[in-house]
């Protein structure tokens, strides 16, 4: 089995072109895919909890007389935990600690509420509020990411929302005892094995046991994907998540085996998965193309990492570094290494990541578990004008205003003019009301 990314150089008089090809995805979901996520989500619209059984029975092969059946109690989740081997107990607590720790601190610097008066005494202002209520998608079975309910629960618990609802799917019963621990130290208020779009649906329109929620936050597939879509509006939702991606900016200075690892890291998510390399070393980047060829065997995922290194990878030689950053500002990845001796050379050029990994020691790896920040992130170049999942995400802001007497007076003067100028002679005369005392 060979993968052979595809080999570019920005000198090259077609680069432009190759380069755009190989960005391209498509993210038009199957018309058959739709049709299905539509029907469902009109059924548990109008059948609730009836639905619901129906297509869990059906999906995921759990027969329950009732949704209040396929509710997880806190016990449950609690002696997950405690079940764990001593080694994945504490390192879940590690990591959900330092996950905690980051978005604590992102909270005071985003999320607090602000106010100030100005020079006639009015107040202005921003109240800062939780949502009350949020549902987290956790993918279940085989494809169990304890990770996920880290990112998506701690910074929803930080924000100060009261109560976090927790879907995952259990095809024929398989319960991943990670995930359920996660929810323990997450702080999961309820937790249901429904996944799919009749979750996605259940936890956006309500049910006899299952609240609605404000917001939908989590990773899934085409069919969640798509619900998530659809229910927008009626809830909010983080974002429609593509295949995951890495762009490694490399100068030649880190060792060729760790970048090849590195963009394993993300081909082996998926052959759709896109993986990146952009150098100004030619040489080195023969290096790291012989580092694949001599680590792909002993990957366990070496097949989906070859699919999809060979479908959607490119390592890309470039004239400078600096043209690199370009480059890569230009994709916007979802993760950017800076494989340099100096990262903090190049990281005031570069504009657009969900996240940026500086140095030979910050493997991407590091912030899909333990970091701290989220690993959540924006993909399909969605980074130019979208952000991480945060403690934001599960916050509101409402407008203060408070206006004294003399700021009525010369508000109300500033306010009657523009109104009569829309047309809009109610507005200037509840101005005017005012201005007469």
């Amino acid at each position: 089995m060979n993968a052979r990314p595809l080999r570019l150089s920005t000198t090259s008089p077609d680069f432009e072109a190759e380069l755009s090809r190989r960005l391209h995805w498509s993210a038009e979901t199957d018309a058959q895919v739709e049709q299905v996520v539509a029907d469902i989500l009109a059924d548990v619209r109008v059948r609730g909890d009836e639905a619901v059984l129906e297509y869990t029975q059906k999906f995921d092969g759990l027969a329950v007389a009732s949704v209040s059946g396929l509710e997880l109690e806190q016990r449950e989740l609690k002696n997950a935990y405690h079940g764990l081997p001593v080694q994945q107990r504490e390192a879940l607590q590690a990591a959900a600690t330092r996950v905690r720790a980051y978005h604590v601190a992102q909270k005071r610097a985003t999320g607090e509420s602000w106010s100030y008066r100005d020079e006639m005494g009015t107040l202005l202002g921003q109240k800062v509020t939780p949502l009350d209520r949020v549902g987290i998608y956790v993918p279940g079975g085989k494809a169990a990411y304890p990770s996920s309910v880290l990112m998506n629960a701690i910074p929803a618990q930080v924000a100060g929302v009261e109560e976090i609802i927790m879907v995952v799917p259990t095809p024929r019963g398989e319960r991943n005892q990670l995930v359920l621990a996660a929810a323990h130290v997450s702080g999961v208020s309820r937790a249901f094995t429904i996944g799919g779009a009749q979750a996605v649906g259940a936890l956006a329109y309500g049910t006899k046991t299952i609240a609605k929620v404000d917001k939908i936050t989590g990773p899934g597939n085409a069919y969640v994907a798509s619900a998530k879509r659809r229910v927008f509006g009626a809830v909010g939702i983080d974002m429609i998540a593509g295949p995951s991606e890495i762009l490694v900016l490399a100068d030649g200075t880190t060792p060729p085996d760790w970048v090849a690892m590195d963009l394993f890291s993300q081909a082996e998510h998926d052959e759709l998965a896109q993986s990146i390399l952009l150098c100004p070393d030619a040489a080195y980047i023969e290096q790291v193309q012989q580092a694949i060829d001599r680590l792909l065997a002993d990957m366990p995922r070496a097949e989906i990492i070859a699919r999809s290194l060979n479908g959607r990878g490119a390592l890309i030689h470039t004239r400078s570094m600096q043209e690199a950053c370009d480059i890569s500002n230009r994709i916007a990845p979802e993760h950017l290494e800076i494989a340099s001796d100096d990262p903090h050379l190049w990281e005031p050029h570069l504009r657009h990541a969900g996240a940026i990994f500086l140095g030979r020691f910050t493997s991407e790896s590091l912030g899909d578990y333990c970091a701290g920040p989220n690993h959540v992130l924006p993909t399909s170049g969605t980074a130019r004008f979208s952000s991480p999942l945060g403690v934001y995400d599960f916050q509101k802001r409402s407008s203060l205003i408070e206006v004294s007497e003399a700021g009525a007076l010369a508000l109300g003067q500033i306010a009657s003019v523009l109104a009569h100028g829309e047309g809009l002679q109610a507005h200037a005369r509840a101005a005017e009301m005012r201005m007469k005392r």
